[in-house]
Order: C-alpha cells, then structure tokens, then sequence
C-alpha cells in the first residue's frame, strides 16, 4: 500500500513512533491515510491540489460566489440564460478573486469567493448552479501545522493497534481510556477549519 495525498511521510510516522525496519510500513501508510482523511473531515477541505478541474458553484447573491479552494483559475463563466450552457467567459478584469493576496488570518489561504467587478452579475436561477470556474483546486503546500498534526494522529492510530478495547493503560484511578481526540491535533487544525455559514 502506498499513501495517497497524505500530510506526512512514511520516514515522518517512522521516526515518531520509532521504527527502523519496514515491517509495518503497511500498517503505518493506512494510518497515514487515515489521518489525513481525518484531518480533511475535520476542516471540510483537503490540503493538496487537483489541477485543472472544472466545478459548478451556486450563487445566491448577484456579487459574489463561494467556491471551493482555489489556487489558480483558468476560466469562469456563467450561465445567464439558466439553459446550462455556460455560454458567458468572464475576463480577469471582470472579477476578482477573495481573499485579496490569497491571505487571512495572517497566513495564506487559497482562494474562496469570487466578487465581479466589472459589467456582469451572477445570474440566479432558482437553486441552479450559475457559475462555473476552471482551475486547480485545493490548499497547496501543505501547511507544517498540518503535517503535524497528521504525525500525532497518525501516531495515535498505529498505536491503538495496542489498546484494541480503548484502554491505554491502568493508573491509579483504573483504566484509562483512550480520548476521542487529541487536544493537539484539534488546535493545530483550528484555524484551517472552514466555518459554516448560514
């Protein structure tokens, strides 16, 4: 098994849990694998790019569009005719994509939200996708915070092969059970969470 768009490494997982041979590498990929799904359940986004991918958005203002993560748009157009045709290709000039600079909250962030600028409107259809953008889609790089994260959850879940009932251990107060969720992997991960709106 190999890992697939994981936020660590094989030799990142190795080295925390201290391991040197390749027995379990198999076992550690699919921890690996799991936590960065989890991590990407958790922020409702993933943190690598599919490039050059075509999606549809709907509006519900006239202005401005939320999309998914975007690292560079290609085309957008709109349907403004509600056939589906999409027969509308916006200039550079025409929009503008948010946040500006590709930064918030004092890092950077891949695009969100598309504003036109210029002539056009988005056009609503009644719960019909107007809007759509060619680009590559995703966060890229990986942010370290991220990465982390995967490597404490990861770690986390190679090593509960060793408490398959949830036991970690026994203390002074009786078992201990093994939490829910890592008090770290949760604050590494809170500022890359996208936040429903209303």
């Amino acid at each position: 098994m190999a890992i697939t768009n994981g936020y660590c490494t094989l030799a990142q997982i190795k080295a925390a849990v201290g391991i040197e041979d390749g027995l379990a590498d198999a076992l550690l990929e699919m921890a690996v694998d799991a936590a960065s799904r989890l991590i990407d359940a958790e922020c409702d986004r993933v943190f690598y790019t599919t490039d050059n991918a075509t999606r549809v958005f709907l509006a519900v203002e006239p202005y401005v569009v939320a999309t998914d993560d975007l690292t560079a748009v290609t085309t957008v157009e709109l349907d403004d005719t509600g056939d589906g045709a999409f027969s509308v290709t916006l200039l550079t000039s025409d929009y503008q994509l948010e946040p500006l600079n590709g930064l918030s909250g004092g890092g950077a962030y891949p695009y969100t939200r598309v504003r036109m600028i210029g002539a056009y409107t988005i056009p609503i259809w009644g719960g019909q996708a107007t809007v759509r953008i060619t680009g590559d889609y995703g966060f890229a790089p990986t942010p370290a915070q991220v990465t982390q994260a995967c490597v404490i959850q990861a770690s986390r879940i190679y090593k509960r092969l060793d408490s398959p009932l949830g036991v970690a251990g026994f203390g002074d107060m009786g078992a201990m059970r093994v939490g829910k969720t890592d008090p770290d992997v949760a604050m590494l991960i809170r500022p890359y969470k996208k936040h429903a709106s209303a």
